[in-house]
């Protein structure tokens, strides 16, 4: 299992106004093409976009995709198409822009709440380590698949029934403009792979 760290993400320096959604789909596909053997990605809350964009360029090599109450994107959307209409996020109002607007962090203050609800304190202070700012291009670029690249590739979802960032409803609506081969419901909030860490690998496994 592999999980690489997205440009200007975790241990990558790259600067944030350099990186868009297209360097993100890059960075995934360039990994997954080192495998032996096509691979099942998972993407995670904004790593569903990054998911469906590296399967829509490499299909080949994507065995499976896994939407982890990610966004689900139909081609052509963007993330504020499908927040626009989740009345259940509480994302919007957490949101603070840079002075340039070139990136958006979210309120320290709403972490715990959005993120990490049912999250252990140790898991919530690494997250917070952790966590850095986003590209606002990358957040305003447009899905684009096709049904015969991304469209081919079996999907599963796992849904998160306690999740304040990507609500439930939200997620349900997803899956009913794009439907899944399997749907796998968690008792969780947006990371259970803080709070509920065995039960999603058993899931992810099962898989």
């Amino acid at each position: 299992m592999l999980a690489p760290d997205l440009p200007g993400h975790g241990r990558d320096a790259a600067p944030i106004n350099s990186v868009s959604m297209r360097s993100y789909a890059q960075r995934v596909a360039d990994v997954m093409l080192t495998a032996d053997e096509p691979v099942m990605l998972v993407g995670h809350s904004m790593g569903g976009f990054v998911i469906s964009a590296a399967a829509e360029q490499q299909p080949h090599a994507v065995a499976k995709l896994v939407y982890l109450a990610a966004f689900l994107l139909e081609d052509g959307q963007t993330f504020g198409d499908v927040a626009a209409s989740d009345a259940g996020s509480q994302v919007p109002s957490a949101l603070v822009s840079s002075p340039d607007g070139a990136s958006l962090t979210v309120n320290p203050a709403a972490l715990k709440a959005l993120f990490y609800g049912d999250c252990s304190d140790q898991d919530i202070a690494l997250a917070e380590f952790s966590l850095g700012p986003e590209s606002a291009a990358a957040l305003a670029a447009s899905m684009h698949t096709t049904p015969s690249r991304w469209g081919r590739i079996p999907r599963v979802y796992v849904e998160c029934t306690q999740d304040r960032a990507v609500s439930i409803v939200s997620q349900r609506a997803m899956m009913q403009r794009l439907p899944c081969d399997r749907v796998v419901t968690m008792d969780t909030s947006h990371s259970p792979f803080f709070s509920a860490p065995d039960q999603l690998a058993r899931h992810l496994l099962a898989l």
